[in-house]
């Protein structure tokens, strides 16, 4: 089953829209995609998906200035624990894509970000999922979320 359609509404902080539909806000980059994505078949080959998932995570941490970078330098990791992709529509070479991220859920030592790809030139939703990532320490032991991304959950414009 398709999701409803995706329809952006532009807020005042740049970078973030909101959808019409849901009333959820989304941190949104955009990101073209290379040969090197696809696969035989000419469309993007499933995997690749998380590293746009990836990209659009490591910019919504960096328009919080909060990069993923200092997360690390601060002591903590998070290592994805789970994930989920749900696919509606493929992408192909040079095709350009909207990247939407947004935090969702957080828990002591537990976080999710939730996703969702759309072809720049109509909107069409291609990808939905999410990540769920563990907050552990540098011995890679479970430990809570570090007090600036607890911040960044509760800063995130949420409608």
């Amino acid at each position: 089953m398709r999701p409803r359609p995706f329809i952006p509404e532009f807020l005042d902080k740049p970078g973030y829209v909101r959808d019409v539909n849901s009333g959820k806000i989304w941190h949104r980059c955009e990101m073209r995609t290379l040969y090197v994505d696809t696969d035989r078949s000419q469309v993007v080959y499933h995997a690749n998906y998380l590293r746009y998932f990836e990209f659009g995570r490591a910019e919504l941490m960096r328009a919080a200035a909060y990069p993923y970078k200092k997360i690390e330098e601060s002591g903590y990791i998070y290592p994805i624990i789970k994930t989920e992709l749900n696919y509606y529509s493929p992408l192909f070479y040079d095709d350009l894509m909207y990247i939407h991220t947004r935090p969702a859920r957080i828990e002591m030592v537990k976080l999710q970000f939730d996703y969702l790809i759309t072809r720049a030139d109509s909107g069409e939703i291609c990808c939905t999922g999410f990540t769920k990532h563990c907050a552990v320490n540098g011995k890679h032991i479970p430990v809570e979320i570090d007090e600036q991304t607890v911040n960044l959950w509760n800063e995130f414009p949420r409608s």
